[in-house]
């Protein structure tokens, strides 16, 4: 018995099938090779073609089950994880009809922000713990200002992950993390966000039915079966954003857990028991997968009967995540190994220099923020800058190691925004497959938070599939579902150097005020 889990992501589709009993990886697929092409018709634009994404899921799917001669009838569900914030608008033939409006695509930035100023911020950030900003909602404001003749055949607007799951199913569903990722779930009322709708002059109509994260979610059409080689009936039964999901693959589940990646650009995601949000609109708050908000009435539009063992409608503890997110992380040690090491150098050379550098990297500093505006110092773009500079002192280990800390130091720097959320943290967890695999740069965050760091293999795919088994009761928990990731390694606290980090950070925090004003 399997389960199959996709991360639909801006570059490629991953593909993951799980052991059902033992939790197991048998294998992942990618498709494309390369990275898929983004569409930039004018500056800050980015679109895709959903049917790009359908095409490599396809692909996926038919090279994982040739590489593991698995029968598709022994694949008992299907969960989804998939990029954030983006927009898909069908049509009544349930077709795109247009490219997708991506996560990194900022022309509804405008849109917004008056949204923002016009709603009010307060009752913005008490109901929908955001501002409206450059998500999925300021989006389809754009196309109906811009393309009203598109606009006028909408039947339904969707995240990425919500097309996929509508081109395995045939059923246009969402879901409150869903909603909540494109600013249009009202926290307070417990519902689609009203408020957000009005405001656009959007049609209740246009909202897919939506259904809780972990549910029966639609079963395989003849069609999709057919196009993937999977079995005709397999369920669908969980979908969620990359970066909650990948909070779940980590089994971040509780209050006072944190996952964090730091990949081209740095994020951390914790989790807390209440509705929270900063007054500044630092961070983003949204419904984490294993939150089980309450249903509605049935007159609100969504909670009818289905048969997922969490049962709609039952009353579940609230868990909301608390996303802050680094712009400037990885890109600026890509810019170093490409720019000081001339592209020769390997990473685990540029570590091997950063250790042979004291804490603190002898008074060399860098700021990490030159890849945009950064919302965690209220949308400024300070760029990235090198403070301290010596000439006959500082060598290119010197810049690795000041590299390695000014992004940790950003990482502490946007947690203390957490903390003063009320988020208290007691374990952060993290993937192989990115900064962390750096002890300087993991070092640095554990000591100055005070708190270890579990290093562990997973992937966005495997902990899709392993949540659609509890929404199709192959487990009877989410926790069980993830009990079974595997901890490859752990960075702990330099308990007797607390003070030399320290010292550092001040300094580099110093920089900072001074760069911001």
């Amino acid at each position: 018995m399997y389960l199959l889990g996709y991360d639909i992501g801006s570059s490629s589709i991953k593909a993951a099938l799980v052991e059902a009993e033992t939790g197991a990886t048998l294998a992942v697929a990618q498709s494309p090779d390369t990275e898929m092409g983004m569409a930039a018709h004018q500056p800050g634009w980015a679109e895709q073609d959903p049917d790009e994404w359908w095409a490599h899921v396809c692909i996926a799917t038919r090279q994982l089950l040739n590489d593991c001669l698995v029968a598709p009838a022994e694949i008992k569900g299907i969960g989804i994880s998939y990029q954030m914030h983006g927009l898909v608008v069908v049509g009544d033939d349930m077709k795109p009809l247009r490219p997708s409006i991506i996560w990194c695509d900022s022309r509804a930035v405008p849109f917004g922000n008056r949204a923002f100023d016009e709603i009010g911020h307060e009752k913005c950030l008490s109901h929908l713990l955001n501002s409206p900003g450059n998500f999925t909602a300021a989006k389809l404001a754009w196309v109906k200002e811009n393309e009203p003749n598109i606009f006028a055949k909408i039947r339904h607007f969707m995240l990425p992950g919500d097309y996929i799951a509508l081109r395995l199913t045939g059923e246009a569903m969402t879901t409150p993390c869903g909603l909540s990722e494109g600013i249009l779930w009202d926290f307070k009322k417990n519902d689609v966000a009203d408020t957000v709708l009005d405001y656009f002059g959007f049609d209740k109509k246009l909202v897919p039915y939506v259904t809780p994260t972990f549910s029966l979610q639609g079963k395989l059409t003849p069609e999709a079966a057919a196009a993937t080689g999977l079995a005709e009936g397999t369920p669908v039964g969980y979908r969620a954003g990359d970066q909650p999901n990948n909070a779940l693959s980590l089994n971040v589940l509780q209050p006072g857990e944190v996952a964090a990646t730091g990949g081209t650009s740095g994020v951390v995601y914790g989790v807390v028991d209440r509705p929270a949000y900063d007054l500044q609109s630092r961070v983003n708050g949204f419904v984490h997968p294993t939150g089980l908000p309450p249903a509605p009435s049935l007159a609100g539009g969504w909670g009818k009967a289905n048969s997922s063992p969490l049962g709609v409608g039952r009353e579940g503890p609230v868990r909301v995540g608390i996303l802050l997110c680094i712009n400037g992380a990885g890109s600026l040690y890509r810019w170093l190994r490409q720019t000081v090491g001339q592209g020769s150098i390997s990473y685990p050379d540029m570590e091997r220099l950063a250790a042979s550098v004291p804490i603190g990297a002898d008074g060399l500093r860098i700021l990490p923020f030159g890849n945009g505006a950064e919302r965690m110092l209220v949308n400024l773009d300070p760029g990235a800058q090198v403070n301290n500079l010596q000439l006959n002192r500082h060598t290119a280990a010197h810049l690795y190691r000041a590299g390695l800390e000014g992004i940790a130091f950003s990482f502490v720097y946007g947690v203390q925004i957490l903390k003063e959320m009320g988020l208290d943290i007691s374990v952060m967890r993290v993937g192989n497959d990115n900064l962390f695999q750096s002890a300087v740069f993991s070092k640095t965050i554990a000591t100055l938070l005070g708190c270890s760091i579990d290093v562990v293999q997973t992937t966005g795919a495997v902990g899709a599939a392993k949540a659609a088994g509890v929404a199709t009761g192959i487990y009877p928990s989410i926790e069980v579902a993830m009990a079974s990731v595997t901890v490859t390694g752990r960075h702990e606290p330099e308990a007797g150097r607390v003070g030399e980090y320290r010292a550092a950070y001040a300094a580099w925090e110093v920089d900072l005020a001074k760069a911001i004003g």
